[in-house]
C-alpha cells in the first residue's frame, strides 16, 4: 500500500502543474479549502471518494496515486542520503525529503543517481590511492564502477513487489500438464522430464560432481543432481531447471526490464525468476495462501508440509501479492555475519538502509549468537512506524564432514 502521508504532496504538486488555486480546487472536490490545505499538508487522509475525484479532474489514472509507493522508497533512500555527513550543515528535513520525492520524482532520481556516482567514485579512488600506494599498476581500473548485479535484480523484483503473475500461471498451468501429485513433485517432474522433453535425470556422487550441485547437459540430455542435496534441495533444483527449459523465453521477457542494464544483471535475474517458478510450482499460490493462514504463518510447519526449507518459505511468503487475494506483507533480507546483505525485500514498508550500515539493535546480530534458533523483535522506527521481525540462522548442508557449513 502507498504511504498516506505522501500523497498531500502528489496533490499539491498536481494542482500547481495545473495552476489551479487552492480554493479552486477545493470547489471542485465540495470541500473546504482549510480541508483541501490539511490533505496537502498531509494532515489529513486522502479518502478514496476524493481520490476518484481528483483522477476525473487531473485526467489521470488512479495509477498515478498508486506511485506514491516509489515516492516511499525514493524518500527512504533519499533520507539515507542526506544522511551523509557532508550534509550536517544544511538543515535538511524530513519534511524537506518528503516534499521533492512526492513534487518532483524526476529530481529525486536524478539525486540518487547523482550519490551513487559520487559513492563508486569515492570508492574508485580510495581504491586507486590504496593500490598506488601499495606500488601496483593502475592499468584498466576504471573510475566509473557499475552498480552490482545484484542491487539491479534487486531493484527489479521491488519494483514489481515480488510478484509475478504470467510466472504464477505458468507454473500452475505445468502442474496441470504434467498431473504431478503434489505429495511426490520429484518423481512427478522426473517423469515430465523423461516423457515430454527426453531428459533423463540422475544422482551422481559427490566423486562425480565435487562441486556442482545441478548440471544439465544439453548434448547427452542428461541432468545431474548431487547426492549431498537433501530432499527439499532436490526437488528445488530440478523445478528450477524445468522451469529454466520450459520458460526460458518468459524469463528473458520479463529481464528486459529497466531496471537490468547489464548481461550479468539480466543473468542473474533469469536464475532469480527460475526460482520464482520454482517456489511457485512446490508451493502452489492459493493452497500454500489457505495454509499459511490457517496455521497463522508458522513458517517450520509449512516447510514440512510442502517440502521446502526454512529459507524458501521465507522466499514464498514474500511472494503473496495477488489482487484479490494478498497474504501478508513481509520484508526479508538475508546477510551473512560480516554484515553483507545478499539479498533484501520490503514488502511491508520498512527502509531497508542502502548506503550506510546495520543499525547494532538489529536482532539478526543476535540470532548468529543462538543458531537456528528464531529471535523476535519489535522495531519502532524514528518516524513512529512499528514493524515485527524475526530472525534466524540457515545452515548450508551441502556436502560431508569436511566441507564447511557456512550460516
Amino acid at each position: 500500500m502507498a504511504e498516506p502521508n505522501l500523497l498531500g504532496g502528489k496533490v499539491k504538486a498536481l494542482r500547481r502543474r495545473e495552476g489551479i488555486t487552492q480554493i479552486d480546487l477545493a470547489t471542485q472536490l465540495g470541500v473546504s479549502p482549510s480541508y483541501l490545505n490539511l490533505i496537502e499538508s498531509n494532515r489529513r487522509p486522502l479518502t478514496a471518494q476524493l481520490l476518484l475525484a481528483l483522477a476525473k479532474i487531473f485526467h489521470l489514472d488512479l495509477a498515478t496515486f498508486a506511485a506514491a509507493d516509489d515516492d516511499a522508497r525514493n524518500a527512504a533512500d533519499l533520507l539515507e542520503v542526506f544522511g551523509d555527513p557532508m550534509f550536517e550543515h544544511h538543515g535538511i528535513t524530513t519534511a524537506d525529503v518528503r516534499e521533492i520525492c512526492s513534487s518532483s520524482p524526476n529530481v529525486t532520481r536524478a539525486i540518487l543517481t547523482l550519490y551513487r556516482s559520487y559513492v563508486d567514485a569515492r570508492t574508485s579512488a580510495e581504491t586507486m590511492a590504496e593500490r598506488m600506494s601499495d606500488g601496483q599498476e593502475m592499468t584498466g581500473t576504471g573510475m566509473g564502477a557499475a552498480r552490482l548485479p545484484s542491487e539491479e535484480v534487486g531493484d527489479m523484483i521491488q519494483h514489481h513487489m515480488n510478484h509475478f503473475p504470467e510466472i504464477e500461471e505458468a507454473a500452475e498451468a505445468l502442474m496441470k500438464q504434467a498431473r504431478i501429485d503434489p505429495d511426490d513433485v520429484f518423481r512427478g517432474l522426473s517423469r515430465y522430464l523423461a516423457d515430454t522433453l527426453g531428459i533423463e535425470v540422475r544422482t551422481v556422487r559427490v566423486a562425480d560432481e565435487r562441486k556442482a550441485m545441478r548440471r544439465y547437459d544439453p548434448d547427452r540430455r542428461m541432468l545431474s543432481l548431487s547426492e549431498v542435496l537433501p530432499p527439499r534441495s532436490r526437488r528445488f533444483q530440478l523445478a528450477h531447471q524445468v522451469g529454466l527449459l520450459t520458460h526460458s523465453a518468459l524469463f528473458d521477457k520479463i529481464a528486459k526490464d529497466e531496471h537490468v542494464t547489464t548481461a550479468e544483471s539480466r543473468a542473474l535475474a533469469r536464475v532469480a525468476l527460475a526460482n520464482y517458478f520454482a517456489s511457485a510450482l512446490l508451493m502452489p499460490y492459493a493452497p500454500f495462501l489457505e495454509a499459511a493462514k490457517t496455521e497463522r504463518y508458522d513458517i517450520e510447519l509449512l516447510a514440512h508440509r510442502f517440502g521446502a526449507s526454512f529459507e524458501q518459505v521465507c522466499h514464498r511468503l514474500t511472494t503473496l501479492r495477488r489482487a484479490g487475494a494478498e497474504g501478508v506483507p513481509f520484508h526479508l533480507l538475508r546477510i551473512d555475519v560480516a554484515g553483507n546483505i545478499s539479498k533484501r525485500f520490503s514488502g511491508s514498508g520498512i527502509k531497508i538502509a542502502r548506503f550506510s550500515g546495520a543499525c547494532a539493535r538489529w536482532n539478526v546480530h543476535a540470532a548468529f549468537l543462538t543458531p537456528g534458533m528464531i529471535r523476535v523483535q519489535i522495531s519502532r522506527m524514528p518516524d513512529g512506524v512499528v514493524y515485527f521481525c524475526i530472525a534466524r540462522t540457515i545452515r548450508s548442508d551441502r556436502g560431508g564432514y569436511n566441507v564447511p557449513h557456512a550460516v
